[in-house]
This record gives C-alpha cells, structure tokens and sequence, in this order.
C-alpha cells in the first residue's frame, strides 16, 4: 500500500500526520498503544468525558504518561506530546490537526463530531459505526462538498469487508456476499448486560481488567453489532440486506462458497449480492469446524455460463476451494485486529485524500426490535441493554414500517405496550426533536429515493 513508506517520510521531514482521537475506551485505547510506535504519526490529544481515563488509557497500552502529556495544544504541536482534554470541540478545532479519529460509540456524539471536523476541515475516520448507519450518508455527502475525507475505520469489520469487495470487484469478479463471522444463537437475543459475561466465557472482574463496558459487548452478542455491522457494508460497498434480518448460518470457512451462494443454486442466500453474518455455533450449540468467529470474508463467482470456463479453470489449477460447481469461492480472513490496525485509516486519509471504505447508499438500515415484552411507559436503553436488540432491515422496509433506528432508541419512552420480538416503531415512542433526530430526519428524505431502490 506504501503507506508507512509515505509515514516515513513525513517523519523523516519533521511533519508528522497529527491525530486527535475522541473516546479513550476500548477501541481507543488499541489505537494508543500502535500509534505510538508508527513513525509519521503524532497524537496531538485525546478527548475524552474523563481526563483521568484518558491518561490512565495512556499508561495501560505502554506511554510515559508524565513525560508525553503537554499542558496545551500549541505546546504538544511544538514538541510532538499530547494534550489531554474533556473538550471534544477544542481538540477538533486545535491548530494544526489533521485526522479526527470518532471513538465514543455514541451515535449523537459521533454525528456531531462528524459535523463539527466537517466544518473545520478536518478529516474524520468514524470508528463509531452506530452513527455511520444511523446517518452516514448524509455525513459522507456533506464532507465530500468540504473536500475532506469521511472514512470508516480499518481494522473494523465493516472496513476490511469493503477492502476485500473492493478487491474483488476491481479483479472482475461478481461479489455474491460479504460480511463476518461471530458467535451466534438464536437465545443470544434475549441477553443483556447482566448475563453478557457468561456468553463470553469471562468473569466480570476480568471484563473489569480488559477495560470491557458489559452494555457494548452485549451488543456483540444479542446481534445487534452484527446486524449494524453488516447495514454499515451494504451502504458502502452497495450491497443488499436480507429481507427479514440477518440469518445467522452456522458456517466454516470451508463452507463459505457453499453456503453462502443463492438458494437457487443451493445455498441460503435469497439473492446474490447480499450482506450477512456466519456463526461459529451449530444451532445445538457445538463449535463449527474450522470457525470464522473474529474473521470477515467475501464469497465471489467466476462469471456465469461458458464465458466464465476458463476462470473456472483457472480455480481448480490454483487450488481454489469452491462450491461443487466450481463457480463460487470465497477469500476470508481469520482475524481482525480492530483499533491496532486503525493507523491505515489515518494515514489513507492524510495521505491520499482516500478513505477506507465510505457510506455513499441507504441501502441497510436497523430497527429496534423488543428483546422481552415491554409496557407503556418503560423507558428504552438502547443498544445492548436490557429493552431491545437491532434488527438488519433493508431501508426501504425499514422507512415503510417506521421502524425506530436503534442508534435513537435509547432514552425513548413507550407510548404502548410492545410484544417480545416486534419492531419498535418512532409513533410507539416520545421522541425529543433533538438536533441527531432532524439529521436523521433529514438523511431519511435524501436517500428515501436510493433506499427504495435497493428494496426492489
């Protein structure tokens, strides 16, 4: 990619790529711990609710905290130190910053971060994909007429997709499906943060240790990170959603070109050209042979009919493992290393004006669906919590239904009773028109048109 060759000689010209990252968690505290030995790269300052948690996210992944914390940002500019801050709008508009790196995991604050580096003409890697689908095309379109870089971020799911559609496509390939692996039972959408370390295989003391937040991992389990995940793919790589969300197929590795392929022609999928989630648990809760739980992958065919027999050929020659017809293969990849890979993002947008992977199609949206049965008055918490789960819908079926996007469904409160399993709905809740809400409202009438579209 040449990209630490470029690091390098920004290092070596004594003009660093500066980074300012927002939310020193999980996700943030990978970036710190890479960040600090890439040449080429500074972290000019960190913002974060709680200065302490940011200089304690510093001293976890290996800094000197005393002797890289400055006392402003001009003197971390001058010496190449970091300035910490509980002030994510004055990092942002700090002289000399380059990339802003949105690690909060809150959809309200990731757009108005967004919106905010827009303005002052900073790129913005967007780590925070709940805010990606909840509003990204809008945000992507509105960078693009600034002449900055909306990106999502390497080293996440959604990113390394993208790049492995993007490899295929650009090699003439039909890309048939994309997406990822992850540990699924149909029961793991009832969880919530009181039961999410048992799933896990971990104590809540060591969860404590890892710096592991119980409501975000639980997202991971009750399917609602897979099924965000998976809309943030189709709106970039121009995908489409499953009709009726995500089916979750309990597949290995071995088994992507097979299972993974249309129903005509065997597998599970309703059409070609789909996003979706793969399990590593058989539905009576074995391990699959040869998982992909922390992987992504693309399936792929060869072009259909006899214009395609020589690539066909050109399959079985090299060893390519594919369905029995020859015609579907899949590349996977067995791990992701999420926010230690998160410097490719940074750098593509710094260097090359490029992001990894952007929303540009409301194709994907997802709704909040009740994980038990709710009762007027309750009030929701959102993803990963104890109300709902999110549910992968395509957008137009989504906007039909008035499905509540599930980045809005935390702090609403039900007007009506909700059945366990029904999708929750913006007239079955008190919603304050808050500046996330007309943004979202405002992306729903701009794209209204591309999401029917991918619906039909």
């Amino acid at each position: 990619m040449n990209l630490a060759r470029m690091l390098k000689a920004r290092a070596d010209a004594g003009r660093p790529v500066r980074v300012g990252l927002i939310g020193a968690g999980k996700f943030g505290s990978m970036f710190l711990s890479q960040i600090r030995t890439t040449p080429g790269l500074h972290l000019l300052g960190i913002a974060d609710l709680s200065a302490t948690r940011a200089r304690q996210a510093l001293e976890r992944t290996g800094w000197d905290a005393d002797a890289a914390i400055a006392a402003s940002f001009d003197e971390a500019r001058r010496t190449e130190r970091t300035m910490l801050t509980e002030d994510a709008q004055a990092l942002i508009a700090a002289d000399g910053l380059d990339v802003v790196v949105e690690a909060t995991g809150s959809p309200a604050a990731g757009a108005r971060h967004a919106l905010l580096a827009i303005e002052h003409g900073k790129h913005i890697v967007m780590v925070t994909v709940e805010a990606d689908v909840l509003v990204g095309p809008l945000l992507a379109e509105r960078a693009r007429k600034a002449g900055v870089v909306y990106s999502m971020a390497y080293g996440d799911q959604p990113a390394l997709v993208c790049d492995m559609v993007d490899w295929a496509r650009t090699c003439g390939f039909n890309v048939v499906c994309a997406g990822k692996g992850t540990k699924y039972l149909p029961s793991f959408h009832r969880s919530t943060p009181d039961t999410i370390w048992d799933l896990y295989g971990l104590t809540a003391e060591q969860a404590a240790q890892g710096g592991m937040n119980a409501q975000m991992f639980n997202s991971f389990a009750d399917g609602t990170k897979s099924s965000i995940e998976m809309a943030a793919i189709a709106n970039a790589a121009d995908l489409k959603a499953p009709s009726d969300g995500l089916l979750f197929p309990p597949c290995g590795v071995d088994d992507l070109a097979t299972i993974l392929r249309p129903r005509g022609d065997g597998g599970v999928l309703e059409h070609s050209g789909t996003v979706e989630t793969v399990s590593s648990l058989e539905r009576d809760g074995r391990p699959v042979f040869r998982d992909l739980r922390w992987g992504v992958y693309v399936v792929f065919e060869a072009e259909p009919g006899p214009s395609g027999d020589y690539a066909r050929r050109c399959f079985k020659e090299y060893g390519v493992v594919t369905d029995s017809s020859g015609r579907y293969t899949a590349l996977y990849r067995p791990y992701h290393m999420i926010g230690l890979e998160l410097g490719v993002s940074v750098a593509a947008a710094a260097l090359r004006g490029e992001p990894t992977g952007v929303t540009e199609h409301f194709n994907a949206d997802v709704v909040a669906v009740a994980k038990r049965p709710l009762k007027a008055g309750e009030m929701l918490d959102g993803e990963g919590g104890f109300t709902v789960w999110g549910k992968l819908l395509p957008a137009g079926t989504s906007l039909a239904r008035g499905g509540l996007p599930i980045g809005l469904a935390h702090h609403a409160r039900l007007h009506r009773d909700i059945a366990e399993g029904e999708i929750v709905g913006w007239a079955d809740v008190a919603m304050v028109e808050d500046d996330t809400v007309r943004l979202r409202r405002e992306m729903e009438r701009r794209f209204s048109g591309t999401a029917q579209a991918a619906a039909e």
